[in-house]
């Protein structure tokens, strides 16, 4: 079987190589899938970039999910049958139009769901769920903070925070992103500026700031915490921040910004009382059953489809990680393989 994929070394969106391999049978326990839509998220930003820990560096292809159909079962798989429609989620090899993947690690895609939303949604689901439920245990009636508030985890955080009967605030950085936090039912909305922490305070208007859902870093990721009520809790789980422009990081401007961070000490935290909590969602990667759990509960919480803001085509894939980079996208950028 012959595939198309995206192999690359790390360093720069220049170095994606889009390829024709050989792809072998599924193994025992493995399916083939026949991939129809490939998600991205900051993540493969960074590791194209040869900065993502995680990731490797040398002959390998990014991506982590994606939606598509079963095309072939290896042995001992049961669950699984040719034609079936499912998303899934794979540590990196993500950039193709077909792969073998642990047949653990796919999921059916609702019915009423196009590839392009089943592509859209485990990654940013699972990070807005793990974030607010795992780790904050948002409780009814708690306020929350969501950054990013129009992208992918961003939207995904409000579904889950209001199903939980949180209130919630939304920050973005633009305000033609104000609309689809309106569509999305925010409680509040605020464009992110140097006025930030006035702008938050104005915002709750007298109400505790109990949870934070953090991923842009810097002045405004110590503004918050200052904000953060007594028992409140920031979860971090990205840093826009050290973003730049370019296909190419900007490692001075990333060096001087690192060194310029907001430093919390964590031997004041009890005397606060606050709390600080980081995670990455590749390190719940290997822990299946826990995994299987999450995705369930998320599927019984039946959120609506997962917002698509923009699609490219497959041999377009390096055009729609820059206009990911941008930071100018709502919801998920999608790249569809035909």
């Amino acid at each position: 079987m012959k595939r198309r994929a995206y192999r690359m070394n790390a360093g720069t969106i220049e170095n994606l190589q889009f390829v024709t391999e050989d792809l072998p049978s599924p193994e025992a326990g493995e399916v083939q899938v026949e991939v129809r839509a490939i998600g991205l998220n900051f993540a493969d930003l960074y590791t194209v970039w040869g900065m993502y820990k995680a990731a490797p560096t040398e002959d390998f292809i990014p991506g982590l999910e994606y939606a598509g159909v079963v095309s072939d079962v290896g042995e001992d798989v049961e669950q699984w049958r040719q034609g079936d429609r499912v998303m899934g989620i794979t540590r990196f090899g993500a950039y193709v139009d077909r792969l073998n993947i642990d047949a653990r690690y796919v999921t059916s895609i609702p019915q009423d769901w196009g590839f392009d939303e089943g592509a859209a949604f485990l990654v940013q689901a699972l990070t807005a769920y793990y974030g607010l439920v795992e780790l904050a245990r948002t409780q009814p009636g708690e306020n929350v903070l969501i950054h990013s508030a129009a992208g992918g985890v961003g939207i995904q955080a409000n579904r889950i925070a209001r199903r939980l009967g949180a209130w919630t605030i939304g920050s973005v950085g633009n305000e033609h992103k104000i609309e689809v936090l309106q569509r999305e039912g925010y409680d509040r909305w605020i464009v992110r500026s140097e006025r930030f922490r006035e702008d938050l305070n104005k915002a709750l208007d007298g109400r505790p700031l109990n949870v934070i859902m953090e991923c842009i870093g810097g002045k405004i990721l110590m503004d918050g915490f200052k904000t953060l009520a007594v028992q409140g809790r920031m979860v971090i789980y990205g840093n826009a921040s050290f973003t730049t422009r370019g296909d190419k990081p900007n490692k001075l401007k990333m060096l001087w910004r690192y060194l310029r961070r907001p430093k919390i000490d964590p031997l004041k935290l009890p005397g606060n009382n606050k709390s600080v909590m980081g995670f990455n969602l590749i390190w719940l990667y290997p822990q299946v059953e826990r995994f299987h759990g999450i995705v369930q509960a998320l599927m019984e919480m039946q959120l609506p489809p997962p917002l698509v803001g923009e699609q490219y085509p497959f041999p377009d894939l390096a055009d729609a990680i820059r206009k990911l980079q941008s930071g100018l996208t709502v919801g998920k950028v999608v790249v569809v393989v035909e």
